[in-house]
């Protein structure tokens, strides 16, 4: 179980099942086949920039650009959405990939600082989206199949979204916890020119995170379009900050050297459960929330766990 869910980060996995049964006992339509569809289906694009953003901080690095590459992954494929989903999604997807792999030919080539080189791949993005986009939203063609992977469900509950998105976790997980790529991930992480001294191929690993990871980010901002019916070139503002919450929520230490994939999961689900209960709150009229102030929740939420875990984080440096 410990191997599974990751040791010491089963925390988050008990508080998303506190609030889901708080959710299920105070309102009537929690558990509804809509609700359940909805939120697995928008949440479904966090859940997979925040496993490439984990996998990312593994390495003690930082991915600052999945939200313009997704909205630029969004926009490509909205774009060839007349082709259908058979060129758009992998369109959308290889835009991702590009921009991962510009980030990846900076840090582990040019051994740039991951953060000044991904800020660089944020802003081209965004300058890139617009400029396709021609600063609007680009309607998706609903004559063409691509809707169907973004609106679609099976039984009617579970996206199609959500179910690759889970085939992507799945996938990170072995390559963590199985490969010889995964432990040279948490390598260097844990100390990267110990890592190289042993021979490792820490720069393939390198190159590998952030590939991965702008590959999930494009992935998402192919569900955005599809399942939103535009590609949006500023939707992923602040997408990356999502996905550094989640990947810290559940447990994974920003200085890299340990961290656990389904547990990021749980962070991001975490996350998207507590506004869902938001949301059904300003319903019942109990308390009025805008979007900004679900922000400022947010970024209270992460400060008071970046704390917990620079506590958490002394006891073991001593020992």
């Amino acid at each position: 179980m410990k191997r599974l869910f990751g040791q010491g980060h089963v925390a988050v996995w008990v508080a998303l099942l506190a609030l889901i049964v708080f959710g299920a006992l105070r309102y009537d339509n929690f558990v509804s086949a809509y609700n359940l569809s909805s939120f697995l289906g928008y949440n479904s694009m966090f859940v997979l920039i925040s496993v490439g953003m984990c996998l990312v901080i593994m390495t003690g690095g930082i991915d600052l650009s999945v939200g313009t590459v997704a909205a630029l992954a969004s926009v490509v494929a909205a774009q060839l959405s007349p082709h259908g989903l058979a060129v758009a999604l992998p369109a959308g997807v290889a835009a991702g990939l590009a921009a991962g792999a510009l980030n990846a030919g900076m840090i582990a080539g040019l051994r740039l600082p991951p953060f000044m080189a991904t800020l660089a791949t944020m802003l081209a993005a965004k300058g890139a989206a617009l400029r396709l986009s021609e600063n609007r939203a680009v309607p998706v063609d609903w004559a063409s199949d691509f809707t169907k992977l973004g609106m679609n469900k099976i039984a009617n509950i579970l996206p199609w979204t959500m179910l690759i998105a889970l085939i992507v976790v799945v996938a990170a997980w072995l390559i963590v916890q199985r490969s010889s790529l995964g432990r040279t991930v948490l390598a260097i992480g844990g100390n990267a020119e110990a890592a190289h001294l042993m021979g490792l191929k820490t720069h393939r690993a390198e190159i590998f995170v952030y590939v991965f990871s702008g590959g999930c980010a494009g992935l998402a901002g192919v569900y955005l379009a599809s399942g939103y019916g535009a590609g949006q070139p500023l939707e992923g503002a602040g997408w990356e900050l999502a996905a550094i919450a989640a990947v810290v929520v559940g447990g994974t230490l920003l200085t890299g050297g340990m961290g656990s994939v389904p547990a990021t999961v749980a962070g991001a689900l975490l996350f998207g459960v507590v506004f869902n209960l938001l949301n059904f709150e300003n319903g019942r009229g109990t308390i009025s929330l805008s979007a900004h102030w679900q922000s400022v929740i947010r970024g209270f939420f992460l400060l008071v766990v970046i704390l917990l875990q620079v506590r958490l984080a002394r006891p073991a440096a001593k020992k």
